[in-house]
């Protein structure tokens, strides 16, 4: 895997698979005769990060705990009866390093040459460590009539690659690339012309995504994630936090008579989320002065899944929030119909990934 970020090979099907920081999501993928169809898919999580921090498959430490992810892996693989032993994975958020450099307008090989010198000023590790990337997310001229480009530049350190490739190995598959979560993510979206920011809630981590005109423009991470309820509701009931994942999946948020009180508890944290997303955009609006206003705020992850999330985080954005739908860019089998509602946010990830041998 000589380019970790872009392969391209031949076969009829391969697997997207999303590790996450607690769980493990996975989704067979083949042509269909209009779009992409997703053939099988499955999802493992490991409640022992409940009650044991260390527990997280990976953190934001850049440790990923390859023997629990393995076993994972080979569960559902097994479970799964999978016809591929292809695969792209996702590379979470704070596994990677982002950031803008501004050029002025060149062509592509120009730009990659340059890179490699400008790479050396962003980078915080020595660039023999690291694997590197780009892409293309905005063009402007300036006061003074000279055309620009904005590049966000990304880079991977080498020692978190060769564990997934060695993750992979261990579980009989074929890694054949890798990508950041963002990217895949904003796959689902392409092509679609509404100014649209992604909240992708998962366990650990929220990744906010800023898309305009179809097209990924710049993302940022929390470490405010839905976990943040969980413990809050653990330690204001004085309950196992197990319970409090129960709890907090039965009854949401926005309740009313005894559900109050669980909603009470959560709504600080929710808030927490909201604001991150709110300094994110500000970030985003000084690096593109000129970028869309939003138009709608779309929930994804693990989190999106909380009842009532969606009234909450409008009455806040003063903008149509929804639930992220990915499941309607594939081709899908009638018996995994009525999963789809309860399976589309969290499967986001993975599905973006399922798209990308199709997305040409």
């Amino acid at each position: 895997m000589n380019n970790p970020f872009s392969s391209f090979f031949p076969t009829d099907a391969y697997l997207g698979v999303d590790i996450g920081t607690t769980s493990i999501k996975m989704v067979e993928v083949k042509a269909g005769k209009k779009a992409p169809r997703v053939t099988n898919y499955g999802f493992l999580e490991s409640s022992g990060y409940l009650t044991r921090a260390n527990q997280a498959l990976q953190t934001s430490g850049l440790k990923i705990f390859e023997k629990d992810a393995v076993a994972l892996l080979k569960a559902l693989i097994r479970e799964l009866g999978t016809t591929t032993k292809d695969a792209i994975a996702s590379l979470p958020p704070f596994d990677v390093f982002m950031t803008l450099v501004d050029f002025p307008a060149m062509e592509e090989k120009e730009i990659a040459k340059a890179l490699v010198y400008q790479a050396k000023q962003y980078v915080p590790m020595p660039l023999s460590e690291v694997a590197l990337d780009w892409m293309r997310v905005a063009d402007y001229v300036d006061d003074k009539g000279f055309a620009h480009q904005k590049i966000l530049l990304i880079s991977v350190p080498q020692e978190q690659i060769k564990k997934y490739q060695h993750m992979f190995q261990a579980a009989g598959l074929r890694l054949r690339a890798l990508e950041i979560e963002s990217l895949s993510i904003a796959r689902i979206f392409a092509g679609d012309p509404t100014a649209t920011t992604i909240v992708d809630i998962g366990s650990r981590s929220t990744n906010i995504i800023f898309m305009e005109k179809g097209v990924l423009v710049w993302s940022a991470q929390s470490d405010i994630a839905a976990a943040s309820l969980t413990q809050a509701l653990a330690t204001s009931l004085g309950i196992n936090p197990m319970r409090a994942e129960e709890l907090k999946k039965q009854r949401g948020i926005l309740g009313t008579g005894p559900n109050y009180e669980l909603s009470t508890i959560m709504m600080p944290f929710l808030d927490a989320i909201v604001n991150e997303v709110k300094k994110a955009e500000y970030t985003y609006r000084q690096q593109f002065p000129t970028a869309a206003k939003t138009e709608r705020v779309v929930l994804a992850g693990g989190g999106a899944n909380l009842s009532g999330i969606e009234k909450y985080f409008e009455r806040d954005f003063g903008i149509p929030v929804v639930k992220a739908t990915p499941f309607s860019r594939f081709e899908v089998p009638d018996e995994i119909g009525p999963f789809i509602p309860e399976l589309g946010a969290p499967m986001t990830v993975a599905l973006g990934l399922g798209m990308k041998q199709f997305a040409r």
